[in-house]
């Protein structure tokens, strides 16, 4: 049975303390870039610069957004045998260097699929800070990983699932 954690407009609100932490923490929004870890974070990051740009006064494209793919940076690669998961873009259209990068995720558990987006994002240059922000924080880490931004804490070792309205047709967390 599934168990709602964020509904709609809790899940908007988490939403809107992420960015305002983000905005707080972060005086010089010139510096700012986003880059959304694939599938649902690249969402969320959406969600988040569209907010940002909101409460910034300013329009979603002063920011540079990058979408980024960790499957074959994963350390578990040898448990799939056959069924090779789908690959996804990476992309990244600007220059990492000097930017303070946003990384965004919808869930933080082992660390592991964090590891792997910073693997990925050094490929691209050296930025002068990287910040993670994470829609919900199950807890549990295998690697030294925390998040700057957390909309939610969720200590669970069950399965988490998000649901984003571009997907699912609804935004909405779950806990199974």
């Amino acid at each position: 049975m599934l168990k709602t954690i964020l509904d709609s407009d809790a899940f908007q609100d988490a939403v809107s303390k992420i960015s305002k932490k983000i905005l707080n923490n972060n005086q010089n929004i010139n510096e700012l870039a986003f880059v959304g870890v694939q599938r649902k974070g690249v969402f969320l990051a959406k969600k988040i610069l569209s907010e940002i740009a909101k409460l910034a006064k300013t329009c979603e494209s002063q920011f540079p957004f990058g979408t980024l793919d960790i499957t074959l940076y994963r350390d578990d690669l040898d448990n799939f045998s056959l069924d090779m998961p789908l690959i996804k873009d990476t992309v990244i259209p600007f220059d990492i260097s000097r930017k303070n990068i946003i990384l965004i995720d919808d869930v933080l558990y082992t660390g592991r699929t964090i590891r792997a987006a910073l693997d990925v994002l050094v490929n691209f240059g050296r930025p002068k800070s990287i910040q993670l922000a994470v829609l919900v924080d199950r807890g549990f880490r295998e690697l030294p990983i925390e998040a700057n931004y957390v909309g939610v804490k969720c200590q669970s070792e069950k399965f988490i699932k998000v649901e984003c309205e571009e997907i699912d047709g609804v935004n909405k967390v779950m806990l199974n």
